[in-house]
């Protein structure tokens, strides 16, 4: 990872780090200068002076501390993506779900409970648009090292991310107050590069130099905010075995397609001519909403090969090739093994239905507006467009304060239409609510997520906090009842963000096993900032251990901005 001006401490490691071990970090998270593309004089908001921020390493099972301290000009969270927190949200980090923000010159320290996950997963900020530049890893080891269903030789982290020419919060916080589109990126960058494509880039780009023979393992995480993208390697196949801290059945492919918030890890074999070979992320595209179709380059390069050679390019998916982005994404499926066996609830005691829209709402009387025709971008869940409170859900929660959320969410969305047809006849406005979806411990739940053709439809990636859930079942159109026997419930892939396909729908199982307040939201950044989220309140049970954990001392007041 590249380390530019500034602070360049690194992340402090206290402990040795085996099974069962508890880990200290500590994260300071400042502005700090970058000369990227043709800027200067540019001061981001990033973690240890390093853009991505430091790698958190540790084992399955292990416990992680990170002291973070917040010495920039406004609050900030922290959110350990998809690190389950069994009985403990307090430290899983969105702002005004779980916790408010860390003010400024203040410190919160965080509890990482690692339990069942196993691979690559990551961490990233949690309020505005922070985490554009405010993300990193977190590689999670196998017990000894030595229990890898697959084999490889070295291994390397890819963080792809989307780098804006001004402040994200002065972007988000002006598009919210105008109701139009916020700016779009001007670069995606692989590990702090953006590749040799890009003006003022002098050629520089990411390089990984591999030996003829060799297996590598790559972690790649998807950071960026708001843009789905295609990769690949010129000449090489893939071999997928890992998604978002669980593993896969090994899947060979040319290309994979990865969505915001998700990782995956890939086998590669330097098993061509020795030579320099483009690795590229290039975007998916499926909607008429504004999008950066730029391209982002590394470089996989054979020892000993002649560094003035031109790469050769990787042929990729095309832009708004969605038959091939969802040709790849159903072919995943969970391992299954002995070591790694799948558990799909297969008795549900609560099913749920969810409508997932792209919404406009009226402009406010004696404002002028710039969404489509004079209105305000809008998204919604079941036609309710979330609103965050000014204290934390969960607060409120714990301590039984009223006022502050609506326990309404409805299982089923208000009304029922052609969702994914011709919908010009409906009103495109949602009700603005703080509704959350209260579910008992233990149930087993189904939740189907139905796209709809509102607005600027597109493929989303929604995320839960708090679970991976088993996708068992995904297609085009609308949902019918008689999907259900054609269910993967044998195999299907484990993850916590997973793409619904542009009008179409994907239905997930989990059971609740996990109480607490978890959040769940489309993770396109605009879309998650237009209101597409809920809440989910998974109650206590009955036994001790099936109880949430009391507070700590140091949470984040949610009297200070």
């Amino acid at each position: 990872m590249v380390t530019f001006l500034g602070l360049a401490v690194t992340a402090t490691l206290l402990f040795c780090m085996a099974q069962g071990e508890v880990l200290f970090y500590d994260f300071v998270v400042n502005e700090t200068p970058i000369e990227m593309l043709c800027e200067t004089n540019r001061s981001v908001m990033i973690v240890n002076g390093l853009f991505p921020g430091p790698e958190i390493r540790a084992h399955k099972g292990d416990t992680i501390h990170v002291n973070v301290t917040n010495l920039g000009p406004y609050g900030i969270t922290i959110h350990w993506h998809g690190v389950r927190q069994i009985r403990y949200p307090w430290s899983d980090g969105p702002e005004y779900i779980t916790q408010c923000p860390i003010p400024t010159n203040s410190s919160f320290l965080q509890k990482i409970k690692l339990t069942e996950e196993e691979g690559t997963l990551w961490w990233h900020a949690h309020s505005d648009w922070s985490r554009a530049t405010i993300h990193g890893p977190i590689i999670i080891l196998p017990v000894n090292d030595t229990n890898y269903p697959y084999e490889f030789d070295v291994q390397h982290t890819i963080v792809l991310s989307e780098w804006y020419a001004r402040d994200t919060k002065d972007i988000i916080d002006e598009a919210l107050e105008s109701g139009g589109d916020p700016d779009l990126s001007v670069a995606y960058t692989i590990n702090g590069q953006p590749g040799d494509s890009y003006p003022c880039s002098n050629g520089s780009a990411y390089n990984i130099t591999v030996v003829q023979g060799k297996t590598y393992l790559l972690r790649i995480i998807h950071s960026g905010l708001n843009e789905e993208m295609f990769f690949g390697i010129a000449e090489h196949n893939l071999t997928v075995v890992g998604m978002d801290g669980a593993y896969l059945k090994p899947l060979n492919t040319e290309y994979l397609m990865i969505s915001p918030g998700q990782t995956m890890d890939v086998l590669v074999t330097a098993n061509q001519t020795p030579g320099r070979y483009y690795m590229v992320f290039s975007p998916f595209v499926d909607t008429t909403a504004p999008s950066n179709e730029n391209v982002t380059r590394g470089i996989f390069q054979y020892s000993g090969s002649n560094s003035s050679e031109t790469p050769l390019l990787p042929e990729l998916p095309g832009f708004t090739n969605k038959s091939d982005a969802g040709n790849f994404t159903i072919q995943l499926k969970s391992l299954n093994s002995e070591e790694h066996p799948s558990t799909v609830p297969t008795n549900i005691t609560r099913n749920i239905t969810i409508t997932v829209s792209v919404n406009q709402q009226p402009c406010p009387a004696n404002q002028t507006c710039s969404g489509p025709d004079g209105s305000m971008h809008s998204a919604s869940l079941n036609n309710i467009s979330f609103s965050a409170p000014s204290i934390s859900i969960l607060q409120a929660y714990y301590n039984n304060l009223q006022g502050v959320y609506n326990t309404t969410f409805p299982d089923e969305p208000p009304f029922v239409f052609d969702y994914t047809g011709n919908v010009s006849a409906l009103g495109e406005a949602a009700n603005v609510s703080t509704e959350v979806l209260m579910i008992n411990y233990n149930e087993e739940v189904e939740i189907r997520f139905q796209g709809t053709n509102l607005g600027a439809a597109e493929n989303h990636p929604m995320h839960l906090h708090g679970y991976s859930f088993y996708v068992v079942g995904m297609g085009d159109g609308n949902f019918s009842d008689s999907y259900v026997s054609d269910y993967n419930t044998v195999d299907p892939p484990y993850i916590n963000t997973v793409g619904l396909p542009k009008n179409g729908w994907t239905a997930i199982r989990f059971k609740a096993d996990n109480p607490g307040v978890w959040f769940m939201h489309c993770h396109l950044e605009r879309h998650a900032s237009w209101g597409m989220d809920t809440v989910l309140i998974v109650g206590d049970g009955k036994k001790r251990h099936q109880k949430v954990h009391p507070p700590p001392r140091d949470m984040p007041p949610c009297t200070v901005s």
